[in-house]
């Protein structure tokens, strides 16, 4: 497969746009699902572990597919995408959306997050293994290591935070709880910072449109969520700590 640098392009820009566009959509409101549900919930609804399994997969597939199937791909490229961003949606895939215990999911939000993921795996699937141009010293780039660091770092934070979620309910209980431990002592969307650090770290070790326009659809996408579900908290808890900000510890 050749690169199409001017469609990469073109996907990359609407990433962008996209997520600014869902960032002006959703300036009072957040996307109906979770706790942002209304009391009515969508007559067609999905359980959320099959709901999250299905929204996640195709961003785990069509890499996994691209890699196995390509020619001549690059050898650096294959190994970002493996070991990043296959990483990520393997874990999101196979372990978050079997053990989740969340309310169900509309089926349109759901498509809707599938189609994402699609787009994005062959977004970024595509520029590593045909467009990207790493030299045999990437590896030792200050930007590699640091990009790595914080991609790890944010998917442990992540992956953390959402077991301490999961842990504040029993099984088939739907509550909402105030969550301790962790980055939670500092901010209400610790899961949410935890993954917009990692695709941050990942955008800095690829040093490239395509990922940082990933980067920033996710910081758009999650960053005001955060800001919600801070907000409702401090609506249903009287107690809720007041020195916790919503995303950024000490500042927002």
């Amino acid at each position: 497969m050749h690169c199409y640098e001017n469609l990469i392009n073109y996907l990359s820009c609407g990433m962008i746009l996209t997520g600014l566009g869902h960032l002006v959509l959703h300036k009072t409101t957040q996307t109906s699902y979770g706790r942002h549900m209304g009391p009515s919930p969508p007559a067609r609804t999905v359980p959320a572990r099959l709901a999250w399994f299905l929204q996640e997969m195709p961003a785990l597939l069509i890499p996994l597919f691209l890699i196995f199937t390509s020619q001549n791909s690059s050898s650096m490229g294959k190994y970002l995408l493996l070991g990043t961003f296959c990483l990520h949606y393997f874990q999101r895939t196979f372990v978050y959306s079997l053990r989740t215990r969340g309310r169900p999911f509309p089926l349109g939000v759901m498509v809707a997050g599938g189609l994402i993921c699609s787009l994005n795996g062959f977004l970024q699937g595509c520029y590593l293994l045909h467009c990207a141009q790493f030299d045999h010293e990437w590896s030792a780039d200050y930007r590699y290591k640091t990009g790595l660091l914080l991609f790890y770092t944010g998917m442990a934070i992540n992956i953390h935070s959402d077991c301490i979620l999961r842990n504040l309910r029993k099984p088939n209980e739907i509550v909402y709880k105030i969550p301790t431990g962790g980055l939670f002592e500092y901010v209400s969307g610790a899961n949410y910072l935890g993954e917009i650090v990692e695709w941050f770290g990942y955008a800095v070790a690829t040093w490239s449109l395509p990922t940082l326009s990933f980067a920033m659809f996710s910081l758009c996408f999650i960053g005001p969520r955060a800001y919600y579900h801070h907000r409702f908290y401090h609506e249903k808890f009287k107690d809720y700590p007041k020195f916790r900000k919503a995303l950024i510890p000490f500042i927002f």
